[in-house]
Parts: C-alpha cells; structure tokens; sequence
C-alpha cells in the first residue's frame, strides 16, 4: 500500500459496515472540496499490494457513460451518479487483484466522506470512460465505479437489484474460513484478533454476491484462495469479453483484510507461498498469502 494512501477520517470498520451498491443518487454535482479531496486520493493510487501500476481519476457522468451501462444489464439502471471512478491498469500477473485492492480503496474513502457508490464491472476498451483516460493499448479497464450523493430513499428498483443478487446475504464463516485445511473451518471464536479483519473480508462486495473468498490460518500465514464460480469467468468472458471479475473480488478482499489488519496495529505483508495444502477441488486456485510480523500472534484456538 502506497504511503500517500494514508488514513481514512472514520475507523475502517464502520466504512465497510456502510458502504452499500448505491444505484439511486441525488443528480447534483459532487462539491468541490469533496472532489478534490477524492481526485487527490485517486492521484496517488499507483501501484497496487502485488506490484502493478494503475492510474484513475474521477469524471463527471455525461451522455457517452449512460450509453456504455446500457450494456451492462441492471447495472444500466444507475440513476442520477453525479460522476465516475475510472481507471486503467497494466497487464501483468496480478493486474486484476491489484486494481480490485486500488479502486476498492478509492470506493471506501469516497464512502468515509459521505458520498455514494457502485462498482461497474464490464468491456470498457470501446467506450466513453476508456477514452476519457486515454487508455492504452498495453491497459486494461476492468471495471468503474459511479459516484455521487445517495438519495435519501432508495428506488423499488435498487431493492430488486439487491434482492435478485443475493447482496444482503453473506455466507457462514465455515464456508468461507478454514484452520491449517479446507477440511477443517476456522470459528470466530478462535480466530483472535483476526477475527475483525476477516469480518471485514466477508462483508465486502464482489461479482453477482458470489463471494468467491477462502482464507486458511497456517501459523502465522493467511493464505488467499479464489473458489470460483462453475462456469462463471469462462461464461462471462466468452460471451461478454469481461475481464476476470473474481480476481477483482479477491483484491477487494484483499484490501478489507490488510486495511483493518493495519487500523488494529498488526502488521504483515504480502507474499506468495502456497504451501502446497490440499484443495477441495479443481475450481479452487492460491492467489497470495499474508505473512503477520508479529510472530507472537499464532493461535490455535
């Protein structure tokens, strides 16, 4: 995480618990001290956790943008967004977890001042937003986020949305977490600090509510897995040319867990050290690990 990417005003927690898929705002300017604070954030998001280069920057909403959610199904409904998140990232190994932990911490500073918003995810190489960064032949713009005031009153629309995708439920713990392997859940009750931080993880956003998210402890080590959807990438990507949306999910899983581990004052990093545990299945693939500094903290519940 870049040093310019400093601190939010309210504890982490709370933003996360706040922040929701706002698809109704009020159709009015975002004002200036607000924008500016949000275009400096995005001006110093460059490099991500696993080491690719992106850039954003916020844009007013225009006719060209409505057109492009048009092709996005319901996310075409946004209504009233007073502008747009948008960003460009490099090809590379982990480009789509580094964007997903970039924009996700853009989302949630716009959130801890107040203003709402909607990841967008999609084919954006053609469209408004991908020349109004003047996006690159060697970039990629997986995904964009609408931004603006909420509207006090959410439309019957917004509920349906949410209720069709599943977005006010999250899976259990022991379908998410897991202690040393796949064959044994990890309780909240013996999870010890960590227990926030993971919280925090399934609370977050991600593609359709599939929570594709798997976090097994291993002493001091948190190791990431993608549990992906049957069928759902290669679908999606084949029919819809779109990017890989549960790799985005895990860098947003990413930066819930790393954001919150910090705000409690533990400290890690980001490696990758698969350990070579089982997996339940061949839809199951490693990402990254989190390797604590603080190697006093090992619990074993």
């Amino acid at each position: 995480m870049d040093d310019s990417m400093a601190a939010y005003n309210q504890a982490i927690t709370e933003i996360i618990g706040r922040r929701f898929s706002c698809r109704s705002y009020v159709p009015k300017p975002i004002e200036p001290g607000l924008r500016d604070q949000l275009s400096r954030v995005l001006a110093g998001s460059s490099t991500g956790p696993l080491g690719t280069k992106a850039r954003f920057e916020l844009v007013s909403a225009g006719e060209d943008n409505l057109a492009t959610l048009k092709g996005l199904g319901t996310y075409g409904f946004i209504k009233g967004a007073s502008g747009f998140i948008i960003g460009a990232v490099d090809q590379g190994e982990n480009n789509m977890e580094d964007y997903g932990y970039l924009l996700e911490w853009a989302i949630l500073f716009a959130t801890d001042i107040g203003l709402g918003t909607c990841w967008l995810g999609g084919t954006f190489r053609k469209s408004g937003f991908s020349r109004k960064i003047s996006l690159k032949e060697t970039e990629i713009l997986p995904a964009v986020a609408a931004v603006g005031y909420a509207a006090d009153k959410r439309r019957w629309f917004d509920s349906f949305v949410r209720r069709r995708a599943g977005s006010d439920s999250r899976l259990p713990w022991d379908k998410l977490f897991f202690d040393g392997t796949f064959r044994t859940p990890l309780s909240a009750d013996t999870s010890g600090p960590f227990v926030t931080p993971l919280e925090m993880v399934r609370l977050g956003p991600s593609a359709s509510n599939k929570q594709p998210w798997r976090i097994i402890r291993d002493g001091t080590q948190w190791h990431f897995y993608v549990q992906r959807t049957s069928g759902y990438g290669n679908r999606n990507a084949a029919l819809f040319n779109l990017p890989d949306m549960q790799r985005i999910d895990m860098g947003i899983a990413m930066c819930h867990f790393e954001l919150t581990v910090r705000e409690m004052g533990l400290s890690g990093e980001w490696i990758h050290a698969e350990q070579g545990i089982e997996k339940p299945d061949k839809l199951t693939e490693y990402i990254v690990t989190w390797q604590q500094k603080d190697q006093g903290l090992i619990y074993k519940g």
